[in-house]
């Protein structure tokens, strides 16, 4: 008689919105949990969006992220849903705000992914807190505040002088979007991150091809 065989299913996922307390009020976040509650001790992902949209982003993302660690995509300061700075904020200002988060929701360390202005201010947390953070994935070039890459709404970020000091192992995803061209020029800056183009995947990668990102994420974090 042929063994029976029983295949596990993976975990449903959980997706969750909350408020947790930061240096400007309060920040929205977007949070997804393995509904088994089993995370196999891995570490907490957190993801940083773009200055022109919202933790929405995400969505997909966290979703597939969420069935083996927790997962969480907040709303940075004046965006989405939570409180703005009283003044205009730079990318490290927002950073530390993200810590303010972070602290709050009693995590220890995690690993960071930073999509497009996002990717500039995981690098700053990263840079300000290395106990905190592990490991750290960018997704379109790093390089705001270079020519024709400044964020409208957030002041230059000197990347040339900012990048260098980031200590973490850091991997760069480069979908085909407005931030492709200035990709080269993050290379010299981070000589040890792993560089993988996405020559097939445009602006719209995190709607139509999330599994794409959380394919070579999982593979660089859980490496």
């Amino acid at each position: 008689m042929p063994k029976k065989t029983t295949d596990k299913a993976a975990p449903s996922v959980h997706l969750r919105r909350m408020y947790v307390d930061c240096r400007y009020g309060q920040l929205h976040l977007r949070s997804a949990f393995a509904s088994n509650g089993g995370f196999d001790e891995l570490t907490t992902l957190v993801c940083l969006h773009p200055a022109t949209t919202s933790s929405r982003v995400f969505e997909g993302l966290l979703r597939l992220m969420g069935s083996d660690r927790s997962a969480y995509a907040p709303d940075t300061p004046g965006s989405g849903a939570s409180d703005p700075p009283p003044s205009p904020a730079g990318l490290a200002d927002h950073a530390a705000a993200i810590g303010d988060a972070i602290d709050q929701l009693r995590l220890r360390q995690v690993d960071l992914l930073g999509y497009h202005a996002g990717a500039g201010i995981a690098a700053e947390l990263a840079i300000a807190r290395p106990e905190l953070v592990r490991r750290l994935v960018m997704v379109g070039a790093p390089a705001l505040g270079e020519a024709g890459s400044d964020v409208p709404g957030l002041p230059p970020w000197p990347a040339r002088e900012r990048l260098p000091r980031v200590t973490q192992p850091v991997l760069v995803l480069r979908p085909k979007d407005d931030f492709r061209d200035v990709g080269p020029r993050a290379k010299e800056w981070l000589p040890e991150a792993k560089f993988v183009d996405l020559p097939e995947r445009g602006a719209d990668l995190f709607d139509v091809a999330p599994e794409v990102v959380a394919r070579h994420v999982r593979a660089f974090l859980d490496d």
